[in-house]
């Protein structure tokens, strides 16, 4: 049976959203964590250590600030991101000639993923940077780049507003479109070949829930392994402009090779 368009469109927007949830629940120390060593490498030797001295300094909350705009950030994105992937799947349909109901190689989905993160990328923005920026906020404070903190989503937005206007919340919209462009062309081109190998010649929508897990697994991983060093740069671009004017993706990036090498 084939559903409506609309109904297909409101399942994707509630699979994204309760999927974006999951994501942060259970992910969101480990962000905070990433988003800390990303933007101030010399304040922590490793994720063991950023713990502890998060915890020592902030305590546990401290893991979970910024859980209010990435929740917003991740059901957003999911959302618009499974919502538009449909769309985007007719529209490679169109590009390459077939049918409406062909099947598309798992090449052609990865570029189909790729064109709908460009769509999310303009509600991930604004509400990556509040997070990022209520994530390493003690940071910043410590390293004196600041002298008087934000703590709650409010008072972030309300300074972004009042120094640069609403513009402002695209700090970084070139690097998160480097990063989500790329990154979804990999994840679901891993997402799909995933699925191609545990279907082993049938149908992949006949796949249980653990291969569907193991296959967002492993396309999230390559993800994570091509667009990593984006994120980084992205980090600092956002966070690091509270103190001021901050270079660019190509500026930025020069200088963290420069002064921390490849593989800090």
């Amino acid at each position: 049976m084939r559903i409506n368009s609309a109904i297909q469109a409101a399942i994707d927007l509630t699979a994204g959203a309760a999927g974006g949830t999951a994501c942060v629940v259970t992910g969101q120390p480990f962000d905070t964590a990433k988003v800390k060593m990303q933007t101030f490498p010399d304040m922590y030797k490793g994720i063991v250590d950023c713990f502890v001295k998060t915890y020592k300094q902030v305590g546990f909350r401290g893991f979970y600030k910024g859980t209010t705009p990435a929740l917003v950030a991740n059901i957003a994105e999911n959302s618009v991101l499974f919502m538009c992937y449909g769309f985007c799947q007719q529209i490679v349909r169109r590009i390459v000639g077939v049918d409406r109901k062909t099947k598309l190689s798992d090449l052609q989905n990865a570029a189909a993923g790729s064109f709908a993160s460009a769509f999310a990328t303009l509600v991930l923005c604004p509400t990556e940077l509040v997070k990022c920026r209520l994530q390493a906020m003690h940071e910043m404070q410590l390293s004196g780049k600041i002298i008087q903190g934000h703590n709650t989503v409010w008072s972030v937005v309300k300074s972004v507003i009042q120094r640069d206007g609403p513009l402002g919340f695209y700090r970084g919209l070139s690097s998160t479109l480097l990063r989500e462009v790329p990154g979804y062309f990999f994840f679901f081109g891993g997402y799909e070949l995933s699925r191609t190998f545990f279907a082993s010649g049938r149908s992949k929508d006949e796949l249980g829930p653990i291969p569907l897990l193991l296959s967002g697994g492993f396309g999230g991983s390559c993800l994570w392994i091509a667009v990593y060093p984006v994120d980084c740069v992205k980090s600092r671009i956002q966070v690091l402009s509270m103190a001021g004017k901050q270079t660019g993706f190509m500026g930025t990036f020069v200088t963290v090779v420069r002064t921390e090498g490849e593989h800090r």
